[in-house]
């Protein structure tokens, strides 16, 4: 197969990109996108390592003339979010991503693209690779399973990175740049349920949820997109209140970090009342359409006849679990009194899966200030403790304090401002970035975090915009060419 992206600039950028495509990334099972990081530093001819957890660190010489200047860390991960449409096959641990161009945008064949951050570490090898650019010293840094709880920067070890300044081009809006980013944590609750031997009399349907959006529960929480576990379970606590019904089985969403597109369940109900469930469904299906109609044109909830289930799970398991369902909260908990715009704190109802006879709920907490991590937390863990649920919790990640008057933030404004005739936008982002534990383990290090303009990461919907990416490698180059002497 020949090139999809060669024809773009700048080129070398691109290839990388294309290249990054072919290898299976999905988070904890980074080896093969690692070996390729490692054979281009091996061809280059440069010193690289790994740390024990399996971090890249890779670093090039300054170029000629430039060997007084601060050392820079570019930063971003080479993991990705595994996300695509259910009737779509894919095999993440072995299928290559598929991109294409779409009008102005890449975009990837009914997968997430992998842009995120893909684009990063393609920007990243490309600095490397290079031999027209003007540079200090420099050290490329490729962190491991940074979708899943940011564990392979929690894993860096002190003292292993020499930079002075950290570049994370792990942001996603070209005129824009990041400066702070939120902590995060996840809550996850456990309802154990027991089996019962399906009644006579009763049919099967399966209960869907679809055509959502979905997106990033960081960046996207406060668009209010719908969420397909609320729904689901709106749906079915409302009919549980006027009609009978069993639950066989309920599922949805399969990462902490997006928003649940799709949701569905095997629900049963007295052969008499068929006609009555559809009607409610149906009715139920407009009234969410309306709400969502201009967030979710394609939001779509229906029924169809399946086989009935040998068995269906007890009703006090099922009212208990609808319930916790229903009135978890999800979505914007608090906007920020200091920062326009900026979410404070959020919760996402982010996956719900059966393993054996359990029910197993993933949630997803975030917020700027420490405390308020806490105290969502605690309102989480409080809704499924009244509901019986038994309660775990991950470990979490910090958030990164903005720093207003950081010297790399000045070489990126000015730049910024002789490319453009106009200040950047400095922002803090709902989402948690690497930065943040970075900056425990490296106190002393100067951040910042930018990258070219995405849309609907974490979701099938991400697309990279083309004509962003040469405007994110300008910047790069330009500002490493100006940065500070030691």
């Amino acid at each position: 197969m020949g090139s999809i992206l060669g024809h773009l600039e700048p080129k070398l950028l691109w290839h990388h990109f294309e290249e990054i495509c072919k290898y299976p990334r999905p988070s904890k099972k980074e080896e093969k996108i690692a070996a390729y990081v490692v054979s281009v530093a091996e061809k280059l001819n440069l010193n690289w390592e790994k740390d024990k957890f399996g971090n890249i660190l890779i670093k090039k010489p300054a170029t000629p003339g430039f060997e007084d200047r601060k050392t820079v860390t570019l930063q971003s991960h080479i993991d990705m979010v595994c996300e695509k449409n259910r009737d779509v096959v894919h095999d993440f641990d072995n299928d290559p991503i598929q991109p294409y161009i779409d009008g102005e945008w890449v975009k990837a064949k009914g997968t997430t693209l992998g842009a995120d951050n893909g684009i990063g570490a393609a920007a990243a090898l490309a600095v490397l690779e290079s031999s027209d650019l003007q540079h200090g010293p420099i050290e490329a840094l490729f962190t491991l399973d940074e979708e899943t709880g940011l564990t392979g920067a929690a894993n860096l070890k002190k003292n292993w990175l020499k930079g002075d300044i950290l570049i994370n081009m792990d942001s996603e809006e070209l005129m824009s740049l990041y400066i702070g980013c939120s902590g995060g944590r996840n809550t996850f609750a456990t309802f154990k349920f027991k089996q019962e031997k399906t009644p006579k009399n009763y049919i099967a349907f399966e209960a869907k949820v679809e055509g959502l959006k979905g997106g990033h529960s960081g960046l996207e929480i406060h668009v209010g997109r719908g969420n397909a576990l609320k729904i689901l379970s709106r749906l079915l606590w409302n009919y549980l209140k006027q009609g009978n019904f069993l639950l066989a089985k309920m599922e949805g969403g399969n990462k902490h970090n997006a928003i649940p597109r799709e949701a569905f369940a095997d629900v049963l109900v007295p052969k008499n009342d068929e006609k009555k469930f559809k009607k409610f469904v149906s009715e139920f299906n407009k009234i969410v359409k309306e709400e969502f109609a201009t967030l979710e044109p394609d939001l779509k909830v229906s029924v169809s006849k399946i086989d009935l289930p040998e068995k269906v799970i007890d009703g006090k398991t099922t009212k208990r679990l609808l319930n916790a369902l229903y009135i978890v909260p999800h979505g914007v908990v608090k906007m920020s009194p200091d920062i326009p715009q900026l979410v404070e704190t959020s919760n996402n109802l982010a996956v719900l899966s059966m393993e054996g006879k359990t029910f197993k709920i993933v949630t997803s907490q975030r917020s700027s200030v420490a405390s308020e991590i806490v105290d969502i937390t605690n309102v989480v863990s409080a809704v499924f403790e009244l509901a019986g649920a038994e309660l775990s919790f991950g470990d979490g990640y910090p958030g990164w304090k903005p720093d207003i008057n950081s010297e790399i933030l000045g070489v990126f404004k000015s730049t910024f401002k002789r490319m453009y005739g106009h200040d950047p936008e400095i922002k803090a982002i709902h989402a948690g970035l690497e930065c943040g534990i970075i900056k425990e383990k490296y106190p002393n290090m100067d951040m910042i975090s930018f990258g070219p303009t995405m849309f609907g990461v974490h979701s099938p919907d991400e697309r990279l915009k083309i004509d962003t990416v040469p405007e994110f490698w300008n910047q790069l180059t330009t500002v490493l060419k100006n940065i500070p002497v030691r």
